[in-house]
């Protein structure tokens, strides 16, 4: 029998051991993509959070994804309201995921808010800006029938987590979009604030999918380019985990809103991407600091 040379039995090991370590690490990701879809698609025990709380589900157009989940406290009467409307790169994502609502619905239910989960059409079907048109028909819709839910429509936050983000601080600079203003609106995590600064410098793919390649329709999708004094007021969450920086886009639009004389609250979490959506509602200075917000927000409404 022939023997093979000491450095081909080596290289062939070490071919062998860089192939298995790439199964194992595709394998071990396949793994936790499943793990992960499941705990998002996970069914939420509503009467173990609020006893006596019910659910709705409602659309607000023609098409199955123009939807909104309501989630109603027991008697609510005249109760404030917190409209959530998820992310997952203008192209994926659910208005029940865990994620998006749990923990948001275990602290604000409780405290007698109605809190509404929106959601939108997305890529490949419609584009960025076309989506937050989705999203202000939503919140048109929601102010026109919260009273039917025992909610009072004077007393709405409006509350998104990145793409969802980028979409809340854009119609939230432009209200006309939704037709009336609202009390507030809190921002989790978004680095798409200046459209234009993000598509000419590099960036993720998915971004061309999103905002395309017309600047005009940059601008157009641009919380930064449409702000004005009539803004909404918003609370600025961001990310100093994020290798994109996105407390620097929280930051420029900041500058924009005091240079005007207008307040605009930044705050920095040293979270992830997903733990600044993930962990809200859970006791602690992160989700005091947003209730302090709101409670402002809605004593000036």
């Amino acid at each position: 029998m022939k023997h093979r040379p000491v450095w081909m039995i080596l290289a062939l090991g070490l071919v062998a051991t860089a192939a298995g370590t790439a199964d194992a690490q595709g394998m071990f990701s396949k793994q936790r993509l499943a793990a992960k879809k499941a705990e998002e698609e996970r069914a939420i025990d509503l009467q173990a959070i609020r006893p006596g709380a019910r659910k709705l589900t409602e659309s607000y157009g023609g098409d199955a994804r123009q939807a909104i989940d309501i989630y109603i406290p027991p008697n609510a009467k005249n109760a404030p309201v917190l409209v959530m409307v998820h992310g997952g790169a203008w192209m994926i994502g659910d208005k029940a995921d865990t994620g998006s609502v749990e923990n948001k619905l275990k602290h604000w239910l409780p405290k007698g808010f109605v809190v509404v989960s929106v959601n939108y059409r997305m890529l490949p079907d419609i584009m960025a800006y076309e989506q937050a048109g989705d999203v202000a028909h939503a919140l048109a819709y929601v102010q026109d029938h919260a009273a039917g839910w025992g909610g009072d429509a004077s007393k709405l936050i409006l509350m998104g987590h990145s793409a969802g983000a980028h979409i809340v601080a854009l119609i939230s600079s432009a209200p006309d979009m939704v037709g009336r203003p609202w009390a507030g609106t809190v921002v989790l995590d978004s680095a798409v604030m200046d459209v234009t600064a993000v598509l000419q410098q590099r960036h993720p793919g998915f971004y061309d999918k999103a905002f395309g390649s017309d600047p005009a329709y940059w601008r157009k999708a641009s919380p930064i380019d449409r702000w004005t004094p009539a803004a909404v007021p918003m609370m600025l969450v961001c990310s100093t985990r994020r290798p994109d920086h996105p407390c620097d886009a929280a930051n420029a639009l900041h500058d924009k809103a005091e240079k005007a004389g207008k307040a605009m609250p930044v705050f920095p979490r040293a979270l992830t991407h997903e733990e600044v959506n993930r962990t809200l509602g859970l006791p602690g200075d992160y989700t005091d600091a947003v209730d302090a917000f709101i409670t402002e927000r809605l004593g000036a409404n």
